[in-house]
């Protein structure tokens, strides 16, 4: 009797469907790519206070924005309260004033280019980045443009002070 042997072949690997993923896949990742970086803003935490030693600068500013429900409350770190700002008769955050006055105090210290924006935890998103909006920069007219202009770009978040009872 004649033994029937079984013929192997070689086992091929079929790769032509997932290389026209890749193809696809690819070109569509590195364009989604570029997209998301304009979405991201640099901050950084606030700088510790060393006391004696920040007290020595007196012309340097360490603007602060404190965000509360019923105002905002510019100041220099060092300095104190610059101005407090109270909310709209809608109960909405007045960052046009809160704008124009971060205006002024850049005229004061053009070289500084800092700020730290402290907010309650129970702060509204959207109101954080209002504020963090008019503290960054702001829209001038020059002849016929609308140029936009930097005021303190560097903005540094974190919680608002306790405040005394």
């Amino acid at each position: 009797m004649r033994v029937r042997r079984l013929r192997k072949h070689p086992a091929a690997l079929e790769i032509s469907a997932f290389l026209n993923l890749i193809v696809v896949l690819v070109p569509f990742l590195l364009s989604t790519a570029v997209f998301t970086r304009l979405a991201v803003l640099d901050m950084s935490l606030p700088a510790q206070s060393s006391g004696a030693a920040e007290q020595l600068k007196v012309d340097h500013l360490q603007l602060e924005v404190v965000i509360r429900p019923e105002a905002l409350e510019v100041g220099d770190r060092i300095g104190g309260l610059i101005q407090r700002i109270p909310n709209t008769d809608k109960g909405l955050a007045d960052v046009a004033a809160l704008n124009t006055l971060v205006q002024q105090i850049k005229l004061k210290f053009p070289e500084q280019r800092d700020a730290s924006v402290l907010a309650e935890p129970d702060t509204v998103y959207d109101k954080l980045v209002q504020v963090m909006d008019a503290v960054r920069g702001t829209h001038v007219v020059q002849g016929r443009d609308i140029v936009r202009t930097e005021l303190f770009p560097d903005i540094a978040i974190g919680d608002a002070p306790v405040r005394k009872q």
